[in-house]
């Protein structure tokens, strides 16, 4: 059964937590002036399932904000969006907008269902940007594990690839015609932690894995849809920039998928960084290796121009 943590009282409890200095208790009452909690909002309906997302939104919608489209793991079979709150904080205090999206399980869609969500949830993004105060220009997607390699997909498949059509571009005149140049949508930049790149290679072969296997399932043509679905794949030249954190010893996802990405992205001259967290193995990293991550996450930001090096962006 499928329990939802209440989404304020997370919230709530996460900030109370942390404000015991005045200065951080200044933030977090700051944010609770600035921002506006939108839970539960469902943004796609597939296979009799409500997929829903998270808003963190600036009260002010006139200020378009940069915004985080983040994405869970758990091997595609597991994991809710609602235990992943602290991982916002620094975004936040970066002066970010949140949109935090959950996703098909294997168990309600094989591959490519939440390929498929997560590009409709991106979409949804856009078609709801001046509601949200959302900077359309600054969308960073990103993620941990299978929300790494759904981010990338997200960000790097164009709409030819055919995986859009769960959520079709309207068209103006209305009708319910679907509009005839189905429209890319374009992010900022992603940020991918220790994603899956190439899923055949975990489904079968010496690194399969049992989670690529059951997103899998009995797809008879099982080897079309893992490239399909396969970041490696959709390597070009006009990508958006790419960062990718990886522990060099990990055991669920091969560090090499991170060096194979990287390698890719060099030869085709797409700005992207891979920052390798030393004898690292699936995510948790310890204090220091995490401060080092968001450290190299923020000047990435600031590099590609998403963020400034001083305060917030409001335009």
């Amino acid at each position: 059964m499928h329990v939802r943590i209440p989404l304020i009282a997370a919230v709530i409890a996460t900030l109370s937590h942390v404000a015991y200095a005045q200065d951080i208790a200044s933030w977090a009452i700051e944010m609770n002036q600035s921002y506006r909690i939108v839970p539960d909002v469902t943004y796609l309906v597939a296979d009799g399932y409500e997929a829903k997302l998270d808003v963190i939104a600036p009260r002010d919608t006139s200020r378009r904000l940069p915004t985080l489209l983040y994405i869970h793991g758990g091997g595609w079979r597991g994991g809710v969006k609602e235990t992943h709150f602290l991982d916002f904080l620094p975004y936040l205090e970066m002066g970010f907008a949140i949109v935090n999206v959950e996703y098909r399980m294997g168990r309600v869609a094989l591959a490519p269902g939440a390929v498929e969500d997560c590009r409709c949830a991106l979409r949804w993004v856009l078609d709801h940007a001046e509601e949200y105060g959302i900077d359309t220009g600054r969308i960073v997607v990103s993620g941990h594990s299978a929300g790494g390699h759904l981010a990338l997909t997200t960000g790097m498949l164009t709409a030819s690839v055919g995986l859009d059509r769960r959520c079709p571009a309207v068209n103006p005149d209305g009708a319910g015609r679907v509009d005839a140049y189905e429209p890319e949508m374009p992010v900022a930049a992603m940020v991918n932690w220790y994603g899956i790149t190439d899923v055949a290679d975990l489904v079968e072969g010496p690194n399969a894995k049992i989670y690529a296997v059951q997103w899998m399932g009995g797809l008879s043509n099982w080897r079309e849809v893992a490239r399909r679905v396969s970041p490696l794949e959709y390597v070009r030249a006009d990508l958006p920039p790419i960062l990718t954190l990886h522990g060099d010893a990990d055991e669920v996802v091969p560090y090499n998928h991170a060096t194979r990405l990287h390698a890719a992205l060099e030869e085709a001259g797409v700005p992207n960084q891979l920052h390798t967290i030393a004898g690292g193995n699936h995510g948790g990293f310890n204090l220091n290796e995490n401060l080092e991550a968001m450290r190299v996450i923020r000047a990435f930001l600031e590099q590609h121009g998403i963020i400034s090096g001083t305060a917030p962006s409001e335009n």
